[in-house]
């Protein structure tokens, strides 16, 4: 649960939900997410106990209907939110900000993410290049003037003829992989660094997760 809620501040929220009209517990989830520009949404578990926990205390009520519970606010409710109109005004105060602050991380992380995206790509494209030019080279310095790249094989010649030559790229193509996986063991070091340098809290760790997320499916994408 997002910082902005604690000290019972989501219940407060979620009367302020009901008081705008009946709702059943998925519709307020997504009211939350939508108020959150879709970087932070209450899971079930959360939501639903307090809505218990509420119409205990005479707060709210429900009706069920086709297997589905709607719940709308009492007159005790709305005492509560009358009595708890300026803690309501500063919650809404503190919301814009988090949603300020989540966005602003949320462009900074996508930044980065591009940034390394457009990297990792215009390696890919020098790895490419240079591996065909390593196998142009090859075939240009061969002493053999025509036909295939591998001559027929023959009893006790090996596993090629006398006219084969090793297959080109090997080693460049061996270095660039390690290379890649040195950037690679490098990022995930330095992401995690700063995540825990800067202590995010779970709703700015769920953005960063589907940050990275959406990186690995443009990967996917590039190297399919």
């Amino acid at each position: 649960m997002t910082a902005v809620f604690s000290h019972g501040r989501l219940r407060l929220y979620l009367l302020k939900l009901l008081d705008d009209g009946p709702k059943h517990g998925y519709e307020l989830i997504r009211l939350l997410e939508d108020r959150f520009l879709g970087l932070y949404a209450p899971s079930a578990g959360t939501i639903y106990p307090r809505l218990q926990r509420m119409e205990a205390e005479g707060l709210v009520s429900h009706t069920a209907a086709g297997g589905r519970k709607t719940y709308e606010i009492t007159d005790a409710g709305r005492d509560e939110l009358r009595q708890r109109a300026d803690e309501l005004a500063t919650l809404e105060s503190d919301i814009a900000a988090s949603v300020q602050d989540l966005s602003t991380l949320a462009g900074e992380i996508q930044t980065e993410v591009r940034g390394s995206v457009r990297d990792l790509k215009r390696e890919l494209r020098e790895a490419a290049r240079q591996t065909r030019q390593a196998r142009r080279n090859r075939w240009d310095t061969s002493p053999f003037p025509a036909g295939p790249p591998f001559g027929p094989a023959e009893p006790g010649s090996g596993e090629f003829g006398p006219g084969s030559q090793p297959r080109p790229g090997t080693s460049t193509e061996a270095g660039l992989l390690a290379e890649f996986d040195q950037r690679l063991a490098a990022f995930t070091t330095e992401v995690g660094r700063l995540v825990r340098a800067r202590r995010f809290s779970d709703s700015q760790l769920r953005t960063a997760i589907r940050l990275i997320d959406g990186a690995l499916e443009g990967l996917r994408r590039l190297l399919r």
